[in-house]
């Protein structure tokens, strides 16, 4: 009784971590691309072709070992004797078994998932442009005249351990990346700054962002959901806080968000160019602030002592108002301040160029409306 009672106590102990361990995943993810589909098919064959030979070569070693033992009389081989055909028989068999599985059953298969992934320019219904920044992604449909970025949106709370996490924790954007399902999508890959590498798992793919080379490829999405991706390329600081969310619908209701998204542009423009007061400039600049320039500069405009330099009581924030949108817009060449005159929009950087001045013990009192901005970026 008592060692059953020990039985039933590890059983229950393991079931126990069992339950624990069951938001893990010990697969791939569900493949909804016939690029992850071939993908998983090909590991799957590639494992179980690995683990026929691993169990194959132990149980001829453990077999040898056992009936070649000393103690059964067995001598050790003289292998300085001249080699015999036999000897050179088992050598080169294993040599020709791997030729056959990396040239046949693997070569094969892997070729032609190969050649699927990089099949871009056949029949693509759809071509999105994926530009990354440091830490956003920008998504342009040049045929739609669509372009919005896409940032994070877990609060800074949350990653500084001041709140509990999220369900989809580092893993939430502002503005998702809508496709249609059933569609051959042709992406674009770049980038503003660095090497980024946009990545989906139930996609299959991921491809490298380089600055100054477009890079392809291709997707067709079988079933409509929201999939979640990352930055999978160290990218900086802030290279965790980079998702990529990918919100895919049916292709009616696809067609309904485009029309939306298409009159919206229309609206937020018109909103954009509005004037704002202090307090809404500040309230919206807090916002992009916190996305963007809270990562070098700090939550509380104090920098990174020799890395980055504080806002608060710096002479930018607190000189020249144009001088300041011109540092916001070009950035500063030979140091970690990049541009962002092509990453924001006029009415984002007017909004945190407002913020930083009135933010803090910054009490400039100025106001800064996109049309400024728009103003200085056409200047030569």
């Amino acid at each position: 009784m008592r060692g059953l009672n020990k039985w039933g106590f590890g059983l229950l102990a393991a079931l126990g971590s069992a339950a624990a361990l069951a938001g893990y995943s010990w697969n791939f993810p569900t493949p909804v691309t016939p690029i992850a589909r071939e993908t998983l098919h090909v590991h799957n064959l590639f494992m179980i072709v690995i683990l026929v030979i691993f169990f194959t070569v132990l149980a001829i070693m453990l077999y040898s070992f056992w009936s070649h033992r000393k103690s059964q009389g067995q001598v050790a081989g003289d292998f300085v004797a001249p080699k015999s055909r036999k000897q050179w028989f088992w050598v080169l068999l294993p040599f020709a078994g791997l030729l056959v599985l990396d040239y046949g059953i693997f070569g094969i298969p892997a070729y032609h998932a190969v050649h699927m992934y990089e099949d871009t320019k056949t029949d693509a219904d759809l071509v999105i442009k994926v530009t990354g920044s440091q830490w956003l992604w920008q998504y342009e449909y040049p045929s739609e005249g669509i372009k919005f970025t896409s940032r994070l949106t877990t609060p800074r709370e949350q990653i500084d351990n001041l709140q509990p996490k999220g369900e989809n924790y580092l893993l939430e954007v502002d503005n998702p990346l809508v496709l249609p399902a059933g569609k051959k999508i042709r992406f674009i890959t770049t980038s503003n700054d660095v090497i980024h590498s946009w990545w989906v798992p139930a996609f299959g793919v991921k491809r490298d962002a380089v600055p100054g080379f477009l890079r392809e490829f291709w997707a067709t999405i079988d079933t409509p959901g929201i999939y979640r991706g990352q930055c999978s390329e160290l990218c900086g600081k802030e290279h965790g806080y980079m998702p990529v969310v990918v919100n895919v619908l049916s292709q009616e209701d696809y067609k309904v968000w485009l029309a939306a998204k298409k009159g919206g542009a229309v609206v937020a423009a018109a909103e954009n160019a509005k004037p704002l007061t202090l307090d809404e400039a500040k309230a919206k600049g807090a916002k992009v602030y916190a996305s963007i320039c809270a990562a070098c500069h700090q939550p509380t405009g104090m920098g990174i002592p020799g890395a980055f330099p504080p806002i608060n009581g710096s002479k930018v924030a607190t000189g020249p108002v144009d001088a300041h949108i011109k540092t916001v817009l070009n950035g500063r060449p030979g140091t970690a301040m990049v541009a962002f005159g092509k990453q924001l929009s006029d009415a984002d950087i007017a909004a945190v160029v407002t913020y930083q001045r009135n933010a803090w013990d910054n009490k400039m009192g100025d106001v800064v409306q996109s049309a400024q901005v728009t103003a200085l970026k056409a200047a030569p």
